[in-house]
Order: C-alpha cells, then sequence, then structure tokens
C-alpha cells in the first residue's frame, strides 16, 4: 500500500486536518498521479458538512485534480512517467451497463465511483480524494493535460468546466443563440467564457451589481442585476437558453419566463433545498425545464481538448491547504474570482 498525505473532515462540524491514509499499490492497468494543485468546488463544502445528507467520514475532499505521472502500471498504453494527468468527479464505473457504453459512465447503472465520499467498485472500501498528495486511478479514468505552465487553472476543468461545458454542448448552442447565464462564481464564469467561445450573445444575470465589470471582462454582452424587477420583466421571452449556475436558494420561475417558445433552462447548480416551479412558467412558450451532471470521460476529454486549443482557463486563486477552512467561507459568500485551487505542493512542504 502507498503511505498518503491528506486532508480530511472526520464529522459534519470538523474542521479539515491533517489526515495519513493509504493508497492501493499501481495495478497493471493503474496510473500513479503525483497530484500538484486540486480545485476547491461547492461540493467539497456540502459534502464536508454534510448538507445533502450523504456524507461518509473520514472525508479528503476534491475531484479537480492535475498532476504529474509518477508511475505507470504493465499494461498501460496512454500514459508514460512525467506526462501531465487530471483526475475528474468519478474514478470508476462498471464499463458494461447501458449507460457506461454511452459514455455516460457517470451515470453507470451499477455503481459509479466518485473521486471521494463513496467506495470502490466493490462498494466497501472508501474513496479518498484530491486534498491529498497522490492518487491511484485506473488510466481509463485518467485525463490527458496539455503541457502547460498553468496547471493550477486547469484543475477546475475537471468539474467547473465539464459541469459547464455539457448542457451547452447538449443544446447545441452556438452562431446566433441568445444565452443566460445565472450566477458569475467558479461555474458560472466557465458558463460565460464557453458560451461566448461558441458563438452566442450572452447576458450574465447576477444579483451582485459589483461584477458587472467582471462579467464584460470574460466576454459577456450584457449584464443584468436580477434583483430589478423591471429590467427582469422587459426581458421576458428573450432567450433560447440560460444556464443556472447559483447553489443558493433563489425563484427559478422568474428566470423561466425569460425563456423563448420552445426555450430551455438547464440546472446545474444545486441548493441545499428543492425549489418550487410553477407549472404555467413551463407550459407558457413550450419551456423546458433540464438538469446536467459533470461528463463522461469521452466528453471531458474534448473539453479539456476544445479548452486547450481556445486558451481557455478558469480564474483562480492558489492557496496552501492550511487556508483551506478560510477558502470555503469566502466561497460560501462568493469571495473568490473565481474559483480556489489548492496548491499540493504545500501539502509535501509542510505549509
Amino acid at each position: 500500500m502507498l503511505s498518503t498525505k491528506g486532508y480530511a473532515a472526520k464529522a459534519a462540524d470538523a474542521k479539515l486536518e491533517p489526515f495519513e491514509f493509504e493508497r492501493r499499490e499501481v495495478g497493471a492497468n493503474d496510473v500513479l498521479i503525483e497530484i500538484e494543485y486540486c480545485g476547491v468546488c461547492h461540493t467539497d463544502i456540502h459534502q464536508t458538512r454534510n448538507e445533502w445528507g450523504n456524507s461518509m467520514f473520514p472525508m479528503v475532499p476534491g475531484h479537480e485534480i492535475v498532476g504529474r505521472v509518477a508511475k505507470v502500471g504493465t499494461d498501460v498504453t496512454k500514459f508514460k512517467e512525467g506526462d501531465f494527468a487530471g483526475v475528474g468527479c468519478f474514478v470508476d464505473s462498471c464499463g458494461d451497463c447501458e449507460n457506461c457504453r454511452q459514455d455516460v459512465e457517470q451515470f453507470c447503472q451499477v455503481h459509479c465511483a466518485q473521486t471521494y465520499n463513496s467506495t470502490e467498485m466493490d462498494e466497501k472500501t472508501p474513496t479518498y480524494g484530491g486534498y491529498s498528495n497522490r492518487i491511484v486511478v485506473k488510466e481509463n479514468y485518467a485525463l490527458k493535460i496539455s503541457d502547460s505552465e498553468n496547471l493550477a487553472a486547469i484543475a477546475p476543468l475537471l468539474c467547473a468546466g465539464i459541469t459547464t461545458y455539457s448542457p451547452l454542448r447538449k443544446f447545441n448552442i452556438g452562431e446566433g443563440s441568445n444565452v443566460g447565464i445565472v450566477g458569475l462564481g467558479g461555474l458560472g464564469h466557465m458558463g460565460v467564457k464557453f458560451a461566448v467561445s461558441l458563438g452566442a450573445d450572452v447576458t450574465v444575470f447576477s444579483t451582485s451589481p459589483s461584477k458587472e465589470k467582471d462579467a464584460y471582462n470574460l466576454g459577456a454582452h450584457h449584464f443584468v442585476v436580477s434583483k430589478n424587477e423591471e429590467e427582469m420583466k422587459s426581458l421576458a421571452g428573450q432567450y433560447d437558453f440560460i444556464l443556472d449556475c447559483v447553489s443558493a436558494a433563489h425563484d427559478l420561475s422568474v428566470y423561466l419566463n425569460l425563456l423563448k417558445l420552445n426555450g430551455a433552462m438547464c440546472l446545474v447548480g444545486v441548493p441545499e433545498k428543492p425549489a418550487p416551479v410553477h407549472a404555467f412558467a413551463l407550459i407558457q412558450n413550450n419551456r423546458s425545464l433540464a438538469g446536467s451532471g459533470i461528463g463522461g470521460i469521452k466528453e471531458t476529454q474534448a473539453m479539456l481538448d476544445y479548452c486547450a486549443e481556445n486558451n481557455i482557463t478558469s480564474d483562480v486563486e492558489i492557496i496552501p491547504i492550511r487556508n483551506i477552512e478560510e477558502a470555503y467561507e469566502r466561497t460560501i459568500k462568493g469571495d473568490v474570482r473565481y474559483r480556489f485551487v489548492i496548491d499540493m505542493k504545500s501539502l509535501n512542504n509542510g505549509e
């Protein structure tokens, strides 16, 4: 077994603290990745604080992982030592069910082994995430990362990136699409970058007037303060697609009313409590309300390749692991532009 250093939450009301555990030895189809950076996702906060009621402790969070391959198994063909590699939100699946055969392994009908707060395929062995110095993963569940001097800004693509890229592709967003992005946080800022890159006319909706400049700097064409009821009403029926990236409670019907005929709104943020939706907001204009959950390995790799070709990365603030609790509180307050990323070398250096 491989001795591993990490940071873990021991209980829902406990702060993250140093934690030592063991990873499996590198098998024939495995790669060992020495983790250099790990993004901080709002999901990490929900899970460590058991806000969704499914937390398993002790928990080592983190599913936006990038680093270098330190060792490969005897049968590995996709990676070699020294390659950059990434790990996203899951590390295994059955590979044979209907969903896996359609390259949406995240919806495996047998068991999707999440990167943390989950179990391996035996449904017994706990998985531990990227707030650690190394990870062992099957080569088919690792992602190729292009050589880059900015690995930290690539890390959030493994969750925030694919979470916003996938629905934009699914709903065929491109030239001529009128798109709204609700919320300008870790998810929303990536939604803006992708939608603009795909050729859409993009409006950012935010409760924070202070984010207007940032929205335009990210490439948005319009900015609306969603608390302005008159302006919101004036935009009724104007949007083909709205990507809702907010993880706090809010009125979905307000945004559904902005959709034109056959328009769709897709939820990618996950508030703590369910949101009511008035049926008339959907019936009018034949609107649709959808959800989207990350992406399979094939689509995630396509997203990473698209980002490399189009010079798209996340806007990040790099922190040492010792500042993780402060980063959580600032994330909740929206006080980050726009994603915290942990320099995991700080763990090895004892920082």
